[in-house]
């Protein structure tokens, strides 16, 4: 097992806060995002765009920093002549040093994150246990090595590749947190309820349960579910403007409104959530609204 859980020292100073989106903020700042390497492309041609996006995420308020290790896994990158291990040991480093560059004076947790081998949103695609076993299992140790605090096993749409992701860190011993991505509904992609994805994480012991990359009304339904679904900490990164669409993964199709995400996010804090954050299509003035949102309830 996770030999300590750095979180839980964190969550003893009150909610946690996450950074925010790093592909679609990168592709607003006009950085090409293509897939299927995605966010990892600008980690390529722009790093010290990445560094710079993750002091601005510290600077606004975030104490757990996601490190840009989204798209370096081997499945994705080998194909395209890259070093997965290299790659996510840059994204580690360079999340690292805008910490550093931030110069805020209080520990920030970097979270590597793992996320599926295939398509977030399209579970059919899933790959046999097999697969799942192997690619998880390179892609945690390749984190090990980078020494990251803990991964982020996020926007998972199935149960089993959840499990065994969550297999690979424990094996591993790194702490995890796991996150699923949810339909309107609030089911998983592939249909299971979200009750039943709880339940089967809670043998591994995870850090924290979360929902991620769906609206954020959905996140607040689901939010308000996990109050009666763990013990454990919980919370909710949700989406913000735009959608999943084009060659670059992501189309702003409206103006950010920090203030509608916030009013959800309002909700999860009472709901009892203790991390909250932002995912695809938020940026470093969503997260200033949310450390002024957790400051105004401390």
């Amino acid at each position: 097992m996770p030999q300590s859980n750095p979180v839980t020292e964190v969550l003893r100073q009150g909610p946690l806060l996450l950074s925010g989106g790093l592909g679609t903020e990168l592709l607003r700042r006009g950085h090409p995002t293509p897939l299927p390497l995605w966010s990892t492309a600008p980690l390529l041609d722009a790093p010290e765009a990445v560094r710079g996006l993750h002091a601005d995420y510290v600077r606004a308020g975030a104490r757990l920093v996601t490190a840009n290790t989204f798209r370096t896994g081997r499945a994705t990158v080998a194909p395209h002549g890259h070093d997965p291990r290299a790659l996510t040991r840059r994204a580690v480093e360079l999340a690292r040093a805008g910490i550093e560059d931030a110069a805020i004076g209080r520990r920030v947790l970097v979270a590597g994150s793992l996320a599926p081998v295939a398509d977030c949103f399209r579970p059919d695609l899933v790959p046999d246990e097999a697969t799942l076993r192997a690619e998880h299992g390179l892609h945690v140790g390749a984190l090990v090595a980078a020494r990251v605090d803990l991964v982020l096993i996020e926007t998972m749409n199935t149960i089993r590749e959840a499990t065994t992701a969550l297999a690979a860190a424990r094996a591993g011993l790194l702490p995890a947190i796991v996150s699923f991505t949810l339909r309107p509904d609030g089911t998983l992609h592939s249909g299971e309820s979200l009750a039943d994805a709880v339940a089967a994480a809670e043998p591994f012991a995870p850090c924290a349960v979360l929902v991620n990359c769906c609206a954020p009304a959905t996140a607040t339904a689901a939010v308000r579910a996990l109050a009666g679904m763990t013990t454990r900490p919980f919370g909710a990164y949700a989406n913000g403007s735009g959608g999943a669409d084009g060659p670059d993964g992501w189309c702003f199709a409206d103006e950010p409104d920090d203030g509608a995400y916030v009013a959800e996010a309002r909700a999860w804090l009472r709901a009892g959530a203790s991390l909250v954050g932002g995912c695809c299509g938020t940026g470093p003035t969503t997260i200033r609204a949310l450390a002024d949102l957790i400051a105004s309830q401390g």
